[in-house]
């Protein structure tokens, strides 16, 4: 079994909505079914008994070992507990080779799982061994490692609750949720909006309690020191218990509380030194509490208690705290809701004050505390009491957060009781946190957890606010760019900011950003970091769906122009134009509830996806009467048609117009794929809601030259002869060329064209044949990239191609796409008509603007 490529698909894709690894496995004769290996299948089990089911309900046929591939790589990553469940295998149409699909949650756990599962069906095969458990614990751990921490999480699963879009920036904590102009940024528990000098003033303690004392909050006395024997004075000064700590600190890092000894206290600084600056301050009795703050609102409070341990008579300290460690919720860092307790020099020093060492056997019943300050990162515990905070607290913790200047805070309050105010108990504020975590109000020890994630998305993103754009997607096999320009022009026209993507580049706000072929998810994904885009408009081309899947979860709009006889048909296992259809249909699946998919009626494949889209349906198409349409508009649903010279869009007894001779792009109604390409753009516009005169305005300034839509039946006179440069290269590209010159008047007609190595023969050879039909001269040019074809193995099936044309008469061979053009320019007369099929089309449309610019004028 080989595994030759493996792709990471990161949006919905051909197989799902799913994040998954698409891997290309190749089997052996033997290896295509398991019941020719045997012993095999017990020996899988036996190594793997979690393997699940090799022949799940609905297969048919035998089971290779790329499905157990399949079914081991997915079930071992549910075995370390990441929530995944759709897998799939497929066959291809080479012998022995399939595609296996695995979802992943994250994308280098899921790597490893297909590594381990495929080592997994090596030990079977050659009856090695395979330490299953080592293998989970392998991806638990890296797992861990990657996904977000529970406090980010959280703040994402209350985004996705909402259907607010999300994107990782970092492997870390920084997310992006919504898109565009609507964006907004967190980093761990910190918004966006919250200034370096909040932050600033959090982390300085010292600076923090002024504050707080100047806004009347009660805050313990204390003081700056510089050595151990400086903070000894200001404990006697201030009186002891004292509280030791860091004055840059957070999480309880270098922090020791109720300090009355001088050993415990020169213990306690080098622990707060070795973070910074340290502080002495007064010990206040009581509890420790924490409550969060977002916004001006208290929404979680809980009791920290401090790490401890109860004594059975029986074990030693160090015994009780590796039993109370092997609780599952207890880990290392911060991706459990507890975390294990250490016995280090601070947790000895405290156990020296009890009268005990770590050997020490304590009393049955006998409370050991391990530490004085309850932080969960140092093994304490935590109680929700949320419901008990006096309305008086509430107000001080709020007024803390306001005066710092944190949108999210924590708020650490040390008292007796949060029932009374902190004034009746002597109570105070000892710390505001930035960034505070979460855990002990998402999953306390004892009480109910809190969504506190859904109060910082609700912060982030009002009522209503669901942090979109309006995205429109276009795909189809032929009219992708020009509909995609035309309706990103639409959206501009009426005032929006507009990203666009496009087999051209990358534009924002009509600058180009990028260039080349950019019609793929990277770079919508670009768009969608962009702060100025209001809307966006991408052209979504076949290639990047099938490398990555889409760039976007769902769009409002998704244009389907046509599939027609396909293209690139047989590259990356899309072999029949049913395959690309389903593949062309994604985009479809895709859209919003309250989206829309705008399909053409009059191509039956395009009109079948109308079932898949889970919004309602546009159709257009030129023929009214067309019973896709009829059905439509009889159930009073949109549909854009022509009736005449004038495309018609309506709904019910609704009718708006506009006339064909007011779209430029059209040259007055008179080239057909233009106007669909029209009615396709008219009704993605619709559907987000442009106005129709917005709309009309955009139509009739929308010029298709070759700077705003280059390679798109750009016409120029050269002359006093007609040029139209395309980037026309498929069968039904050249079909709908043919009907648009057939419209203009011409004396001679001449076409230069290439083609591209990676389409079948058939299609190289069918695009003369339609050709060979309208044109006088066809002048073949070799193409720059050959793409896997021997030289001069395409022009030979161009040339077939015209074997029997009616109308050509002079074929003519030419090295060079630039001489082509040269050559071609050089025979016109006044009255002829050239098309040029351009392969490189920036280059090409450059070479040709320069001809015409030197070209004399026509008498």
């Amino acid at each position: 079994m080989d595994i030759s490529r493996t792709r990471a698909l990161r949006g919905p894709n051909l197989w799902s909505r799913h994040t998954a690894l698409e891997a290309i496995v190749a089997c052996a004769e033997a290896e295509r079914d398991i019941d020719a290996l045997p012993g095999f299948e017990p020996r899988v089990r036996a190594l793997f008994p979690a393997v699940g089911a090799l022949r799940p309900g609905g297969h048919e046929g035998p089971v290779s070992l790329a499905h157990v591939l399949e079914s081991a790589a997915l079930e071992l990553q549910a075995e370390a507990g990441c929530p995944v469940t759709f897998s799939r295998t497929a066959a291809t149409l080479e012998a022995g080779v399939y595609q296996v699909v695995v979802q992943y949650s994250e994308e280098a756990v899921g790597r490893l799982a297909l590594e381990l599962a495929q080592a997994l069906i090596h030990a079977a095969l050659q009856d090695t061994c395979f330490d299953v458990e080592a293998a989970i614990a392998q991806l638990r751990e890296m797992d861990e490692d990657e996904r977000l921490g529970p406090s980010t999480g959280a703040i994402v699963d209350a985004a996705v609750a909402r259907g607010i879009p999300y994107r990782r920036l970092t492997r870390g904590s920084m997310v992006q949720f919504g898109w565009g102009a609507r964006q907004r940024r967190i980093q761990a528990a910190e918004l966006d909006a919250t200034s370096a000098v909040a932050e600033s003033i959090a982390q300085d303690k010292d600076l923090t309690k002024k504050l707080l004392h100047a806004a009347g909050v009660p805050v313990p006395t204390g003081c700056l020191v510089g050595s151990a024997d400086e903070a000894w004075e200001a404990a006697q000064r201030i009186g002891l218990p004292v509280v030791v700590k860091p004055q840059d600190g957070n999480q309880g890092k270098g922090v020791t509380v109720n300090i009355a000894s001088r050993e415990h206290l020169d213990v306690a600084y080098r622990a707060a030194a070795e973070y910074g600056s340290v502080m002495v301050e007064t010990f206040l009795p009581g509890s420790d509490f924490r409550l969060l703050v977002v916004g001006r609102k208290l929404v979680a409070a809980a009791r920290r208690d401090p790490p401890q341990v109860l004594g059975d008579g029986l074990h030693t300290v160090r015994e009780l705290v590796e039993i109370v460690n092997q609780d599952p919720r207890r880990g290392e860092g911060h991706a459990t809701s507890l975390t294990k307790i250490r016995l280090d020099e601070i947790a000895l020093a405290r156990l020296e004050l009890q009268g005990f060492t770590a050997d020490s056997i304590p009393p049955k019943g006998r409370r050991v505390i391990l530490r004085n300050n309850a932080n969960l990162s140092t093994g304490g515990t935590a109680t929700d009491v949320t419901d008990d905070v006096h309305p008086d607290v509430a107000a001080r913790a709020v007024a803390a957060a306001q005066m710092v200047g944190l949108h999210i805070c924590g708020v650490d309050v040390v008292c007796e009781s949060v029932l009374r105010p902190l004034e009746e108990q002597h109570g105070g504020i000892v710390e505001v946190n930035a960034a505070p975590g979460l855990r002990m109000h998402l999953s306390p020890s004892y009480g109910k957890g809190r969504p506190v994630g859904a109060a910082m998305i609700d912060e982030l993103f009002g009522h209503g606010n669901d942090g979109r754009i309006p995205i429109v997607a276009v795909t189809g096999t032929n009219g992708k760019t020009t509909t995609t320009r035309l309706i990103n022009h639409l959206l501009s026209a009426s005032g929006l900011r507009t990203g666009m993507t496009n087999t051209d580049g990358v534009y924002v706000n009509g600058h180009q950003t990028d260039s080349g072929d950019c019609s793929g998810p990277k770079s919508a994904r670009n768009v969608l970091m962009h702060p100025d885009v209001d809307a966006a408009v991408f052209e979504v081309a076949r290639g990047g769906v099938l490398r990555e899947g889409l760039g976007f979860d769902r769009c409002q709009v998704a244009v389907v122009t046509n599939v027609g006889m396909g293209d690139h048909l047989g590259l990356n296992y899309i072999t029949t134009v049913e395959d690309l259809a389903v593949l062309k249909r994604v985009i479809v699946q895709n859209v919003a509830p309250q989206g829309w998919a705008v399909l053409n009626a009059a191509d039956p494949i395009v009109a079948g996806m109308a079932a898949s889209c889970p919004g309602q349906v546009i159709f257009f198409g030129g023929d009214r009467h067309n019973g896709v349409l009829a059905a439509h508009r009889a159930q009073n649903r949109r549909v854009v048609y022509l009736d005449g010279d004038t495309l018609v869009a309506a709904e019910g007894s609704w009718r708006e117009r506009v006339a064909l001779r007011d779209v430029p792009i059209t040259r007055g109604g008179t080239i057909g794929f233009q106007i669909e390409n029209v009615m396709a753009a008219v009704a993605a516009a619709w559907a987000v809601g442009l106005n129709w005169d917005t709309l009309r305005h955009g139509l009739a300034s929308f010029v298709n030259d070759s700077s705003n839509a280059p390679g798109r039946f750009n016409v120029m006179d050269y002359r006093g002869a007609t040029v139209i440069a395309d980037y026309g290269h498929n069968p039904d590209a050249m079909h709908a060329l043919v009907a648009a010159v057939n419209a203009m008047p011409s004396r001679r007609r001449s076409v230069v064209i290439s083609g591209a190595g990676d389409r079948r023969d058939s299609d190289i050879r069918d695009q003369t044949v339609i050709l060979g039909e309208a044109f006088d001269d066809v002048l073949l040019y070799q193409d720059a990239a050959q793409r896997g074809r021997a030289d001069g193995e395409v022009m030979g099936l161009l040339r077939e191609g015209l074997a029997q044309a009616s109308r050509t008469r002079h074929i003519e061979e030419i090295h060079g796409e630039f001489l082509a053009i040269d050559t071609a320019l050089a025979r016109l007369q006044p009255g002829d008509l050239c098309l040029i099929l351009v392969d490189q089309v920036e280059e090409a449309l450059a070479h040709l603007a320069r001809r015409v610019a030197e070209a004399p004028i026509a008498a």
